[in-house]
């Protein structure tokens, strides 16, 4: 199975199944004597383990991180680094009535039909469980961009129908729902009541945000910055779009007012989303990331087994009903992840220029 490596100098490669013995990562490529102990990297698996409020999957996983190698006396060595994570709440059983159905929206059908073998527990590799090591290899990113001057944060800005009107980054911590407006938090408990009630599902928009990032970061043509980061957010389960500054919101502008026009002070404006020919011109980097419903919800539905025959199916298990409430340190670990290599791979070529 290819594709479980992401990024060209700070790489990560990832490896487990939702109900497998373990979750593990190798990050090669770290710079040597960044200080980092497993409590750096627990802090951000802490805000992404389930279980965490009624509103998420109730599955019991604690996600403590061991560091296998490359760390010495408290620093990184610049060898590889491994980690691992242990699963303790797996319930296999709740899948073995469906493990010859297909679930609609999910893997299932797709892995069949490319590998003629697949894991049926939870989604097996498909399961967001994996993003598990994304979010243990950003943290070790976010520490080394902390160090640099360069932060990234994230929230949730629409759930369903329901819009902030009012964006705060940092008023996302704040509540269960990872959401940037608190006024709108009793209306999501009431729409969240009612959801689970019908036994369904939503999708959520999530704004990340990376802020101090010098311009001159990202290459043009094929590695644009921009387009670096979308292929990092649309390699998250449940992404089905990416947006960047103004977003789609671009085609009713008129170019006197799309464009970003400069003073010496800096831009008046930010619709490019911090990014100009795929490279970062200083301003704050706005991505507006979508995420489908979950697909595993309990209502009872039809579907096909592997012999092509119509069949019922009822979902059971623990599931989220809006999966973009966790999503948030995962796409801040892609984010982070993204620009670290990006940075790295501009020292490399351009260690000689001088920017502001």
């Amino acid at each position: 199975m290819s594709g479980n490596t992401f990024g060209t100098i700070f790489k990560l490669t990832t490896f487990g199944e939702s109900h497998g013995i373990a979750l593990g990562a190798i990050i090669d490529g770290c710079p040597p004597n960044i200080p980092l102990t497993a409590e750096d990297i627990q802090d951000e698996l802490d805000r992404r383990k389930p279980g965490q409020s009624r509103y998420v999957t109730q599955r019991k996983e604690d996600d403590v991180v061991e560091i296998l190698s490359g760390v010495f006396e408290g620093k990184t060595t610049g060898t590889p680094i491994g980690l691992i994570i242990k699963n303790k709440d797996q319930k296999s059983k709740d899948y073995e009535n469906i493990k010859d159905k297909f679930r609609p929206g999910h893997a299932d059908y797709t892995y069949q039909q490319k590998y003629g073998i697949r894991d049926y527990r939870g989604g097996g590799r498909a399961s967001a469980r994996e993003t598990a090591m994304r979010v243990a290899g950003g943290a070790i990113a976010k520490k080394i961009l902390t160090a640099l001057g360069i932060s990234i944060s994230a929230g949730v800005v629409q759930i369903g129908k329901i819009r902030a009107n009012n964006v705060s980054i940092l008023e996302a911590s704040k509540n269960d729902f990872n959401f940037v407006d608190l006024e709108k938090i009793n209306e999501l408990e009431t729409f969240f009541q009612a959801l689970n009630k019908e036994q369904d599902s939503v999708g959520a928009k999530i704004l990340v945000r990376v802020a101090g990032l010098t311009p001159g970061i990202g290459s043009p043509v094929f590695s644009k910055l921009d387009a670096e980061l979308a292929k990092a957010m649309m390699s998250v389960n449940a992404v089905k779009a990416v947006e960047i500054g103004a977003g789609t919101s671009v085609v009713e502008m008129k170019g006197s007012a799309n464009r970003d026009l400069m003073v010496k002070a800096g831009f008046l404006s930010n619709n490019s989303g911090g990014i100009i020919g795929g490279i970062s011109n200083g301003e704050d980097i706005d991505l507006y990331v979508s995420l489908k419903p979950t697909s595993s919800i309990s209502q009872k539905t039809t579907t096909v087994d592997k012999d092509n025959e119509e069949v019922d199916l009822q979902v059971k298990g623990r599931h989220d009903p809006c999966v973009g409430l966790r999503a948030v340190p995962i796409l801040e670990a892609m984010a982070a992840l993204t620009i670290l290599d990006q940075y790295l791979l501009d020292k490399g070529q351009c260690f000689n220029i001088e920017r502001p």
